[in-house]
């Protein structure tokens, strides 16, 4: 762990230029490309991490360039993602309805959940396909750039204390059961059925520098995009759309839609609400 290092106060606003030099340093040390990120969001979370050591930005540059213990730390930090189970519920009904028959007809699916965070959306898709009978030859890939999230994803272990949203959740996506039904209670947290797990596969992949790994059925990146520049966003769009089959679908974040004509132009519109996308074959 870090030691918190006590700094004169009256610590400055980090600047463009600070902001710059932090991401060339990663990349130069850790050989992480940070630099087509949203600056706003990278500001946001690096001036957290300044407030959460009590560093300067002097500080936080030599801790990176001489600590690889806190750059792990700062990397969880900086990639973080809030997510929770069935998130968006009315987004689950629009894939019920405008997605799943087409998915039914194929004999074997592969869906790749990318920035899959702490897995909890991974494990809701999981739930939901059990629910509309497809889970049994369905295989579901959660990715991250974020180590951490990756082990609490493979873990499927919880704090109870947000089984009551996710409960509301999962009723109002048009669960046929009880969510209870999925995990079972170990103390304030629960962990996922082994059944689920079973189908499931969580592992770190960076979706800026990495390259496509299998051909999908579905592949689904909410609230990813937000955090990255439009020209990272139409690199990552394109890495998707390669990553899927013909006819493949893409399901993006509320927040997130496909920008570029070229791109545009590869899809099919599904659900504009819902940003849900049909590779055109």
């Amino acid at each position: 762990m870090v030691k918190q290092i006590n700094e004169e106060p009256g610590r400055s606003d980090i600047t463009l230029a600070d902001l710059e030099e932090l991401m060339t340093i990663i990349y130069h040390v850790h050989g992480f490309d940070f630099s087509s990120y949203s600056r706003a969001s990278l500001k946001r979370r690096v001036m957290r991490i300044l407030t959460r050591y009590n560093f300067t930005v002097f500080t936080l540059k030599s801790e990176l360039v001489n600590n690889h213990i806190f750059f792990q730390e700062f990397l969880n930090e900086i990639t973080v993602n809030v997510t929770e189970m069935f998130r968006d519920s009315l987004f689950y009904k629009a894939v019920a309805q405008k997605v799943l028959p087409y998915l039914s007809s194929y004999p074997n699916l592969r869906i790749w959940n990318a920035g899959c965070s702490t897995g909890q959306e991974t494990y809701s898709f999981a739930i939901f396909l059990e629910e509309h009978q497809l889970l049994s030859r369905s295989f579901l890939y959660g990715t991250d750039i974020n180590t951490k999230v990756i082990e609490t994803a493979k873990e499927g272990i919880y704090p109870a204390v947000n089984l009551k949203t996710y409960s509301h959740n999962y009723l109002h996506a048009g669960g046929k059961h009880s969510l209870s039904d999925y995990y079972y209670a170990a103390y304030d947290h629960v962990i996922i059925n082994k059944e689920l797990k079973s189908k499931t596969l969580f592992s770190v992949h960076n979706l800026v520098s990495d390259n496509v790994f299998n051909e999908f059925q579905l592949v689904v990146c909410r609230n990813v995009l937000i955090y990255f520049d439009p020209g990272l966003q139409d690199h990552v769009i394109n890495l998707l759309y390669n990553s899927l089959c013909p006819l493949g679908f893409l399901c993006l974040g509320s927040k997130e839609t496909i920008r570029s004509e070229i791109l545009t132009a590869k899809f099919r519109v599904i659900d504009a609400r819902h940003k849900i996308y049909q590779k055109i074959a």
